[in-house]
């Protein structure tokens, strides 16, 4: 079963004309103020309220900042201005007592184990002279001594398909 996603849902809808609910409210509203204001003012009053009003009203229906509308920017600003922004980050410190006795004592405990641990140069003189190999490390040295080497060949298929035997190297 297939559904239909909707798209494009961040572009409203034009409900007047070529104008969107929001622009035509905002319009409207301009129109109202310059309406009113003609029976209450003088001609030369209304016409300097009215051309504020309508500029106001053109700029909240088209204006748009970095792709969002006017009004969303003033809100932000409004909210900005409005709320304090003073942040201040103090660390609680926690206050702990030590005892120098539990120091010590773990102090002890680190030099007793450290002094029963062989040595890293004791360690590096063992590996480079001992004549007997690691167990379940290395091989022994001379394990085929007197006997010729082993030789390792494989057989491999070229892209033409021809096979050829070449020699095995083992890097271990």
């Amino acid at each position: 079963m297939q559904f239909q996603v909707p798209q494009f849902i961040d572009i409203e809808s034009k409900i007047v004309g070529p104008l969107t609910l929001r622009q035509f409210l905002y319009l409207a509203a301009a129109g109202g103020v310059a309406f009113l204001t003609f029976w209450i003012f003088q001609i030369w009053l209304w016409f300097i309220v009215s051309a504020i009003s309508a500029a106001i009203a053109l700029a909240l229906a088209f204006v748009k900042y970095n792709g969002q509308p006017l009004v969303k920017i003033i809100f932000y600003a409004f909210g900005f201005f409005w709320n304090p922004r003073l942040y201040i980050w103090q660390r609680m410190a926690e206050e702990r007592a030590l005892e120098i006795s539990s120091v010590e004592a773990k102090r002890n405990n680190l030099s007793r184990y450290f002094s029963e641990m062989p040595s890293v140069k004791k360690l590096w003189q063992d590996l480079i002279t001992t004549k007997s190999p690691i167990p379940k490390r290395e091989k022994p040295r001379f394990a085929n001594w007197g006997r010729p080497a082993k030789e390792n060949l494989a057989i491999f298929k070229k892209l033409t398909g021809e096979k050829e035997i070449a020699r095995r190297i083992d890097y271990r």
